[in-house]
């Protein structure tokens, strides 16, 4: 490789190169001198050889690979299933590069949604269909269910089938199965139930037979892929411990376009009273979720976590932790409605798998 030399002569003006005025000198010691050729006051580049240089490459260390092409996913088994491959971004990870909990609830709110824009009923809000549209109907989640065999890590290609099924006569379920792109190994499996509600009055609404006729020609109709589980709340007594943080407000950012506080912000709600101990030792494997009213954007919530199974304060099994959880209004520096209970399973991150 070689550089060129680059030789730059001035005007004749009497500017010099660098745009300052020069004047030529016209005596030394009494005697008069002059400057023929005025690019000797200029710099002159000249070529010289560039050997070329190895860069070292640490082929120890593996880092993610870009995903370049966008997948927009494509319909399978018959077009009743919804498949997307999606890639796990650097800012979508926690402290031990996996997945947190509302990446995933925030990507199986996604692939829902491109499902149905995938096979032509998306018209507005998330999810209504044109006949919903007309009826002024939005979705609004009633419960959801997960369970985790393992959390996708920074970088992973992450295959999403995702479909729909009828629930009981007013409701709709959704189903997702995430496994490993390369081995096919399943990861997560997720259900939920969704009901509509009237945009304007805020009230649940029954399911409108237009609204079916849109829908049931794309229903698979498939048990859960989540053994369906009913809450129902431990005796609340002295191994229970209470954990609780108040005065959580919603942000202008968690609000969705149905104007009221999206799901996934509830999961953040809920981690915010897991005690520190769980978030660092523990990592999740199920978590149930019953949602019992919508939370607007002047709300202001209280977030409380039950450790169930303690000793004296401590966890009294240290290989699984279990947790009861309960978002509620405060109201009057009190507890008002209930917003959502769940529960969750945690397995610690040095136990045996």
């Amino acid at each position: 490789m070689y550089v060129h030399d680059i030789i730059i002569r001035a005007a004749s003006s009497s500017s010099s190169f660098w745009g300052l005025d020069v004047k030529d000198p016209t005596k030394v010691n009494a005697t008069r001198v002059g400057i023929k050729d005025r690019s000797m006051l200029l710099p002159t580049i000249r070529t010289i050889p560039v050997k070329p240089m190895m860069v070292m490459i640490n082929h120890k260390k593996t880092l993610p690979k870009p995903v370049s092409d966008l997948d927009l996913g494509r319909m399978v088994n018959d077009g009743l299933v919804f498949r997307q491959n999606i890639y796990i971004r650097s800012y979508e990870v926690g402290p031990d590069q996996t997945t947190s909990i509302e990446t995933i609830m925030n990507h199986l709110q996604e692939t829902a949604l491109n499902h149905l824009k995938t096979i032509g009923i998306l018209q507005d809000g998330f999810g209504s269909t044109p006949e919903m549209c007309k009826k002024n109907l939005i979705w609004v989640m009633t419960k959801m269910q997960l369970v985790v065999d393992r959390s996708p890590a920074w970088g992973d290609v992450v295959q999403v089938d995702t479909w729909k099924a009828a629930s009981g006569k007013n409701g709709m379920r959704c189903n997702w199965m995430f496994r490993d792109s390369k081995t096919g190994a399943v990861l997560i499996r997720a259900s939920s139930i969704w009901v509509m509600m009237n945009k304007e009055t805020r009230r649940l609404f029954k399911f409108p037979c237009e609204v079916r006729a849109e829908l049931e020609q794309y229903f698979l109709d498939t048990p859960p892929v989540v053994k369906q589980d009913t809450i129902k709340w431990s005796k609340q007594d002295e191994n229970i411990v209470d954990h609780v943080r108040n005065g959580l407000t919603p942000r202008w950012s968690d609000l969705d376009i149905n104007q009221h506080v999206n799901n996934v912000k509830y999961i953040g709600w809920i981690l915010e009273s897991v005690p520190v101990t769980i978030m660092e030792n523990y990592e999740l494997t199920s978590m149930t979720l019953e949602y019992c009213r919508e939370c607007r954007k002047d709300n202001v919530v209280q977030s409380r976590t039950f450790v169930i199974g303690t000793d004296n304060g401590e966890i009294a099994n240290r290989d699984h932790v279990g947790c009861e959880h309960l978002l509620q209004l405060e109201v009057g520096g009190g507890s008002g409605d209930r917003i959502m209970k769940g529960r969750s399973r945690w397995r610690s991150k040095y136990a045996e798998k």
